[in-house]
């Protein structure tokens, strides 16, 4: 329908395309805290948390409806602080994880990029609930910042909503919010999943036991984003919404642990993290395998002239040159952020 199909844009000069394409594998543990949270401030000057490479203040589900627009002014106070924490050396710009703002709706965007865009720390939006009935207006919005910011600012779409669960409409749906993104696609760092709004839907909640791949109806919702966005995007894995105070706990951990195995297996890259616990976990998993990063290596610098196959680095695999190139590719763009992994 004409509703929902955005305007022809021509993509603005500002947007670093190279340095999107590096950006996108940075997220990483992308953590999670109400936009209300000053003492964000505190922690992120003093490092509490190095391993951080990516931090969302929450305006939506984390914050009562009466109080978001004392929320949003408070964001101009958190990046104030951040900038004048800047300004008189007491933290390195680049010692700053990368800064989201996860608004309610598509009107809120400019209206908090007043407020915060003017400190140049912004590195995007995350887009809840994004789908065919918001979409077009998620992306006007999103243009109409990059045409007055000084550098790009970009959006993480999730993708949580009942439509993409019907099957009625899943194909259709993920298909049509897929040409819309690809209009603006330089823009866009990475398709999120909200498998806690999938369960939400059934009634379902799994344990620290078990992975969100054994929700067998949200594993074939996975599936299906990952079928159609895969090829072009960067997708990230669901949360997993366990962490203990109690170091012997570690049950909670060793299910992180599994899942982001799958997750892996699956093609996703990075994940939600709800507690500051889960972040070296999860950072940990994209750490390349050393023979991964060798076979890498070896497959983008292919010296046979001949033979477009051979044995890996440990002898004990197949590579192909041509079949494993676009793995190759990620796995070197992930070594390069995360390091390699020599055990």
């Amino acid at each position: 329908m004409e509703s929902n199909k955005i305007n022809t844009y021509k993509i603005p000069s500002n947007i670093d395309v190279l340095g999107k394409n590096i950006l996108q594998y940075s997220i990483g543990a992308l953590l999670y805290t109400p936009a209300v949270n000053n003492k964000a401030v505190d922690f992120l000057v003093k490092r509490k948390y190095p391993e951080l490479k990516s931090l969302v203040f929450c305006l939506e589900d984390s914050i009562n409806d009466e109080s978001v627009l004392s929320a949003e002014d408070n964001l101009e106070y958190i990046f104030e602080a951040l900038n004048k924490a800047i300004v008189t050396n007491e933290i390195n710009k680049t010692d700053l994880p990368l800064l989201f703002i996860r608004v309610r709706n598509p009107e809120q965007i400019e209206r908090v990029f007043q407020k915060v865009g003017k400190f140049n720390l912004l590195t995007g939006f995350i887009l809840p609930k994004f789908d065919m009935s918001n979409a077009s207006e998620y992306l006007n919005e999103l243009y109409e910042v990059n045409s007055i910011s000084e550098k790009p600012i970009y959006a993480m779409p999730i993708l949580e909503s009942k439509s993409i669960l019907d099957l009625r409409l899943r194909n259709n749906s993920l298909y049509e919010i897929k040409m819309l993104l690809d209009e603006m696609e330089q823009f866009i760092l990475n398709i999120r999943i909200g498998g806690n709004d999938f369960c939400n839907v059934y009634g379902i909640r799994r344990s620290m036991y078990n992975t969100i791949y054994d929700i067998g109806v949200i594993r074939d919702v996975i599936s299906s984003i990952v079928n159609v966005f895969g090829h072009d995007y960067i997708i990230s894995a669901p949360v997993w919404e366990y962490f203990g105070d109690d170091p012997n706990d570690i049950q909670w951990a060793l299910g992180l642990q599994n899942e982001l195995t799958l997750d892996k297996l699956n093609g996703l890259i990075g994940k939600t993290a709800i507690h500051p616990q889960q972040i070296s976990i999860i950072n940990a998993s994209l750490k390349v395998d050393i023979n991964d990063y060798n076979d890498a290596i070896k497959i983008l610098d292919w010296q046979d002239v001949s033979l477009a196959v051979s044995k890996s680095s440990n002898g004990g695999r197949m590579n192909e040159k041509k079949v494993h190139e676009n793995w190759a590719k990620k796995i070197l763009v992930l070594a390069s952020i995360y390091g390699i992994n020599n055990i």
